[in-house]
């Protein structure tokens, strides 16, 4: 891939953190912009305007000037940078599956998982309105659904779609790995634990952060 790719980042976020881990386990070139969420810097006139239009980080930049693409949603990035890469299956079915754990990843797992992540560590549970406290325990709930379910499925498993690593795998790490900063124990989720060791074990694994 010959393109210059830039991630437009808070390195705070799990979502940014899949572009980045995604690009280091493909071995790509990847510069970063990094802005800070919590002063709403994704949220100026500029950033509007040239960047996304939702207001909302991670953003791939493909290419510079004029001629740059931009492309956001996280799980849609790791999908253009590991495009043709062993990340992706080749088989029909193992590649919908892949692309199952994916969708789950952003409908049951990150609403509850990093949004109270989000919200205990970086906001504060005193800072929170009554709406966002009277949330806590069905996002709690959930969240523990969602990770019991993975652990579960990782019983059987190394990997979530079988014995190597995918996008699937990349796209539910990182709010996973830290999901004792939103309150859960991963302590509860043995075959969970063994598979971030397994994650961090791959070659050109780079930290969050």
């Amino acid at each position: 891939m010959a393109e210059t790719l830039t991630l437009h980042e808070d390195p705070r976020s799990g979502n940014c953190y899949k572009i980045r881990l995604t690009a280091a386990l493909l071995g790509l070139p990847l510069a970063t912009r990094q802005y800070d969420i919590m002063k709403g810097e994704t949220r100026t006139p500029e950033f509007l305007a040239t960047v996304n239009a939702n207001g909302r980080i991670p953003v791939l930049q493909i290419g510079k000037g004029a001629e740059a693409l931009f492309l956001p949603e996280s799980n849609a990035a790791c999908w253009y940078l590991a495009h043709g890469s062993a990340l992706i299956p080749d088989e029909r079915f193992a590649q919908a599956d892949m692309l199952r754990w994916m969708f789950f990843e952003q409908y049951n797992h990150e609403p509850n998982v990093a949004t109270l992540r989000f919200w205990l560590r970086f906001v504060g549970e005193a800072n929170l309105s009554a709406e966002q406290r009277a949330q806590i325990m069905p996002k709690r709930i959930a969240g523990c659904a969602a990770l019991a379910l993975m652990n579960e499925h990782l019983g059987d498993t190394a990997f979530f779609c079988g014995d190597t690593p995918t996008l699937a795998d990349i796209a539910l790490f990182p709010y996973t790995h830290v999901a004792e900063e939103g309150g859960f124990g991963l302590g509860d989720y043995p075959h969970i634990c063994a598979w971030i060791a397994r994650i961090t074990a791959l070659q050109g694994f780079v930290p969050m952060g």
